[in-house]
């Protein structure tokens, strides 16, 4: 027998005082204690939450993009004037939306990123006013398991949605096309701009079939991964006209991009901080989502122009004279387009790659063997290449494989030790990029912050 449900306003305040001792004795933001002691003193206190929230629940989910694209829409929300209750820190599962309903007084909408697999449970509890479908790439296998296991737990939480709330969804995206299918309220979003989109499937691409007959699908542009303009030759079952579509992508490198996006309220052009076709799509996700909202054009742009990255995403940190540039990547999907982001700039590129194997990252790194380093090498680009954390090994023996040379290669699982060898042969140019998984991140960031340079990861900036 479970032990009962204490008082609310009991229940509540021993979180709260829990969250509090956490950053008082320098264990963390408290951004997931107090919601986990809160559920287990109150199971229900999630959901009575959420329904005091006058303007409901927006849910946000994907593999690659939620941070980003929550923090997007959180600029939209905040210069119309609205007051939002949010989990900024990135603390997506249910113990992390409880500690963000928790601290959530008189706040007008809640918007939360949700981890993909945590999305049915809290659908259920939140009963959300909109969720926005991202994407689907291969993740986290012993933890998530292979794709089509989260689109079914994305079928489940799409059939528990109320009728009348709106389901966003990239329509570049064939899995959460179908996922989104059988819901009578949607909004589809997508890329439209040829120029930017590529003739054929990369080797990585994990959804290629059909998912009403499994034939071979076809496409006519590929963005990133399995994302673009697709069809069923089969079958006849084809990708919808997007609703919101960027028409016009001009990307500049590391220092950002221009966009064109048609929504069915108007027209938005606008300079984005945010370098990369993956941001690209988390633009047009955040417009997408505030144009649910029914949020002018005219007030959406310049919002979503004002954001710079999100902790970790493209983030830019000066240590002395050297610019250093982080960019998770934690799939195939996103370090290829981060690679590819970083190869449109025009110098010497210095590398500090870090490879950690932790329960947030996934115990399986085999996954780095599908990211194309090789890029990396075309025209001699890498000037220096240092690799660090747990499985720093496993890292150089991949790009030994993609033909480095391991004369040139500096091994140092420790992070700080890394981030100085990093910093001293990146010195000459003035930069270097960082691409950790997301422990290794995280690691990255305490570093920062134990030096003055960066605050730490929960603190919204």
């Amino acid at each position: 027998m479970g032990m009962p449900s204490l008082p609310r306003g009991l229940a509540a305040g021993a979180a709260r005082g829990a969250g509090r001792l956490s950053q008082r004795l320098g264990r963390g933001g408290g951004t997931t204690l107090p919601g986990l002691l809160l559920n287990l003193l109150r199971p229900e206190s999630t959901a009575e939450m959420a329904r005091s929230i006058p303007g409901g629940v927006i849910l946000l989910s994907g593999t690659n993009g939620k941070t980003t694209t929550a923090r997007l829409v959180r600029a939209v929300l905040d210069a119309s004037g609205t007051k939002v209750a949010a989990n900024t820190a990135g603390a997506n599962l249910e113990r992390g939306v409880a500690t963000a309903l928790l601290n959530a007084d008189g706040a007008e909408v809640a918007l939360f990123e949700v981890d993909e697999a945590a999305l049915p449970a809290l659908t259920a509890q939140t009963r959300p006013r909109a969720v926005t479908l991202m994407n689907l790439f291969r993740d986290q296998l012993d933890r998530y398991g292979e794709l089509e296991h989260l689109a079914h737990r994305w079928r489940e939480a799409v059939s528990a949605l109320d009728p009348s709330a709106v389901l966003i969804y990239n329509a570049d995206d064939p899995v959460v096309t179908e996922v989104a299918s059988g819901h009578p309220n949607t909004l589809s979003y997508g890329l439209e701009d040829p120029r930017v989109g590529r003739d054929r499937l990369p080797h990585a691409a994990d959804a290629t079939e059909c998912r009403r007959c499994t034939a071979p699908l076809r496409y006519d542009m590929v963005t990133i991964a399995h994302l673009g303009r697709w069809s069923c030759p089969a079958c006849g079952w084809t990708r919808p006209v997007p609703d919101v579509r960027a028409i016009r992508v001009d990307l500049h490198g590391l220092d950002g991009q221009r966009l064109a996006i048609a929504t069915p309220r108007g027209p938005i052009e606008l300079s984005l901080r945010l370098p990369g076709m993956h941001n690209s799509y988390n633009a047009i996700a955040a417009t997408a989502t505030a144009s649910a909202f029914a949020l002018a054009p005219e007030s959406i742009g310049p919002a979503l122009a004002k954001r710079e990255a999100a902790f970790g995403r493209a983030e830019r940190t000066h240590i002395g004279a050297v610019r250093v540039t982080t960019l998770l990547a934690k799939n195939p999907a996103g370090a290829n387009e981060n690679i590819r982001t970083m190869l449109l700039e025009d110098r010497p590129l210095h590398l500090l790659a870090l490879l950690n194997d932790r329960t947030a990252d996934g115990r399986d790194v085999s996954w780095i063997w599908d990211v194309d380093y090789e890029l990396l090498l075309d025209g001699d680009r890498l000037a220096s290449l240092t690799v660090g954390g747990d499985r720093a090994y496993d890292m150089a023996l991949r790009f030994r494989y993609a033909g480095f040379d391991p004369e040139r290669l500096s091994i140092i699982p420790s992070v700080p030790e890394a981030l100085d060898a990093a910093l001293r042969a990146g010195s000459a140019v003035g930069d270097i990029y960082v691409l950790p998984t997301y422990t290794a991140l995280l690691e990255l960031q305490a570093e920062l912050a134990s030096r003055g340079l960066a605050p730490s990861f929960w603190e919204d900036r």
